[in-house]
């Protein structure tokens, strides 16, 4: 049984007589369901997960009014629960597990995620938001929400990103997968750096994944389950099964050895596998953005794509930033 199912079984076994019972003031005003982190969240979660921060849980979201008046009273109530459910073991708190599930306040629970205690009303709030912190927040299922506040806020955060703030992200992905895979991969390799050469590939495999999930303006979840959830994406999945052949690449420096003075910039060491398919993966994104109206022309490096790319943001000052600014890795 996945999380998700396990936490909403557990909640409709004892939450709901719980507050019908001890709370029922608060039986049309609070909100339950699972969301936040954890593979659970995402529907990701196997054997493994169960080590630790899994388990019979579930959320109960109070707005500030309320959670001052009775959070602590819901919370003791809601630690007196059974432990155990259905066979399945007590959840197991990490070290920094905590404060994740029981008795949470709305916009506490939404700060701590986002830094926001809403969703962003203007371009450069969400440019501040990191892509995972977004995934998180939306990710898992809301079982009820009577009073509506809860989803209320999630669904300005479900919006997605404004347009013009995909393509600035989109723009600076693109040119970080230039930089790290089409230029310094090679040109560490030229020289012989190897552990630099790794971390270029890593740069460029995150950027990729991030990009793919930018064209399906879909928020990115965590780096651990990221590739993961390119398997469920409807636009471009097969670019993980490409980025899964990269990292089984064995080493390359083989290739190298024989190498001119111009294998690494002017034109390609096709004798790198790893080269290949870096431009393999580019030249798939380029299509794609192609087809969504970002960008013409069949330069296969996208750096040399990003000033049009920019041309496309109608808001002067997003337009107006930095390739690299207001994105994070």
């Amino acid at each position: 049984m996945k999380g998700l199912e396990l936490s909403q079984r557990y909640y409709e076994a004892y939450g709901k007589k719980m507050l019908e019972e001890k709370f029922p003031e608060l039986r049309h005003r609070v909100a339950t369901g699972l969301v936040g982190r954890g593979s659970e969240c995402l529907g990701f979660d196997d054997g493994i997960s169960a080590d630790h921060d899994y388990g019979p849980s579930f959320c109960l979201w109070l707005t500030k009014e309320d959670y001052e008046k009775y959070g602590q009273a819901l919370q003791k109530e809601y630690d007196s629960l059974p432990a155990e459910f259905e066979g399945r073991p007590a959840r197991k708190t990490s070290v920094h597990g905590g404060g994740r599930v029981g008795a949470l306040c709305i916009p506490d629970f939404y700060y701590a995620l986002t830094g926001f205690s809403r969703a962003p009303e203007s371009l450069r709030e969400w440019m501040r938001i990191p892509e995972e912190a977004l995934c998180t927040a939306t990710s898992g299922k809301v079982f009820e929400d009577p009073l509506g506040e809860f989803t209320r806020i999630r669904k300005g955060f479900l919006s997605y990103y404004p347009e013009d703030v995909r393509i600035k992200k989109i723009v600076a992905r693109a040119a970080q997968m230039a930089q790290s895979g089409q230029y310094n991969y090679a040109r560490a390799m030229k020289r012989g750096e190897h552990v630099a050469a790794m971390l270029a590939l890593a740069e460029f495999t995150k950027s990729t994944i991030s990009m793919v999930y930018l064209l399906n303006k879909t928020y990115r979840p965590f780096y651990k389950w990221m590739h993961r959830g390119m398997r469920e994406l409807p636009l471009l999945s097969e670019i993980g099964d490409i980025l899964n052949l990269l990292a089984l690449m064995g080493e390359q420096s083989a290739a190298w050895k024989d190498a001119g003075p111009e294998d690494y910039l002017y034109t390609l060491n096709t004798g790198d596998q790893c080269v290949i398919i870096i431009e393999a993966v580019c030249n798939i994104i380029l299509q794609e953005l192609t087809a969504q109206g970002l960008t013409e022309g069949e330069d296969n490096f996208l750096e040399n794509h990003t000033m049009q790319m920019m041309g496309k943001i109608r808001n002067p000052d997003i337009r107006a930033m930095q390739i690299l600014e207001g994105t994070e890795n």
